[in-house]
């Protein structure tokens, strides 16, 4: 029986893991991978203290942070996939039994949940062939690396146009694609971008092919109204379609939202059950960025270290 059990290996599982080794809480963490959605960026320029590294070297220190305390408290099961999370009452007693994809089974007083979601990716020719080569799906990490360029964002949701007020400050203009007739953006944010003369938005379009040479040079989209094909030359594509949220293991044990995202009390972060923690991408918080899910999971360990002694 662990303290603790700790699913993920992005920012905040891995802080949730370093705080657990220090406070001497047994724990197991599991984790298909080291970084979560950072090793996609090739120039990691916001985590705070380190100007530079790549989202590869990012994981690879996250995990050997981790490494550097677990000693005999943290035991580290990677790389595993978490298929199901289930409480267990047992003669008055709560406790929580974790299944891998292998079948293995690992039993905890408590959980925490830092399982990220996942981009949810363009379907367009050639979007797959040029991401990390002008496409990406991160302006946060990647966007200063397109300073003077035209560029294009895909989606008209807050996160585009929010995405797009953010390249307006060094990228020489934007033209933001939506697939839906109207902006889902809140109304205020959408009249504020469009008086910016570098910022032009397109709805009611369908994106065809993303094309270039080695790297992105142009987009291809055509109108849902009449079928009309536009060839648009970019020097970069940020798309922001939305996310998938990894909580299939978790739908039947915590509240999640419509989005399926988990529910979580922002002082604690605890989710509707007790006994479980969550915090980062795969959470309904305001906010998603690596700082935002790190932070989020060191509250969370305060509060679980009170719960679990």
């Amino acid at each position: 029986m662990y303290d603790l059990t700790i699913i993920g290996g992005g920012p905040a599982g891995t802080s949730v893991a370093v705080y657990a080794a220090r406070k001497r809480l047994k724990s197991v963490l599991i984790t298909q991978e080291w970084g979560g959605q950072s090793n996609v960026s090739e120039d990691v320029q916001n985590w705070i203290g380190i100007p530079h590294i790549s989202g590869t070297d990012l994981g690879k220190a996250f995990e050997a942070h981790v490494r550097e305390y677990s000693e005999d408290v943290v035991d580290i099961v990677s790389p595993a996939k978490v298929t199901k999370v289930e409480r267990i009452d047992q003669d008055g007693q709560q406790s929580f039994k974790v299944t891998t994809e292998k079948g293995e089974t690992y039993e905890s007083k408590a959980v925490f949940l830092g399982v990220g979601s996942a981009r949810r990716k363009l379907p367009a020719k050639g979007a797959d062939t040029f991401e990390h080569k002008g496409l990406t799906y991160c302006a946060t990490c990647d966007g200063p690396l397109f300073s003077g360029r035209d560029v294009v964002v895909i989606g008209g949701g807050n996160a585009g146009f929010e995405t797009a007020a953010q390249l307006l400050a060094y990228a020489r203009s934007v033209t933001l694609l939506e697939f839906n007739e109207k902006f889902l953006a809140d109304e205020v944010t959408v009249e504020k971008l469009t008086k910016n003369e570098n910022f032009k938005a397109i709805p009611n379009v369908e994106i065809v092919e993303v094309t270039g040479e080695a790297f992105v040079s142009g987009i291809t989209y055509k109108s849902r109204e009449n079928g009309e094909e536009t060839k648009l030359p970019t020097g970069g594509v940020f798309v922001e379609i939305g996310m998938i949220p990894n909580t299939d293991m978790v739908k039947d044990l915590v509240e999640l939202t419509e989005r399926n995202q988990i529910k979580v009390d922002p002082y604690t972060q605890r989710t509707s059950i007790e006994g479980v923690w969550a915090a980062g991408d795969a959470t309904d918080g305001r906010y998603h960025q690596n700082n935002i899910a790190s932070g989020d999971a060191v509250k969370a360990i305060e509060d679980m270290y009170g719960f679990i002694r």
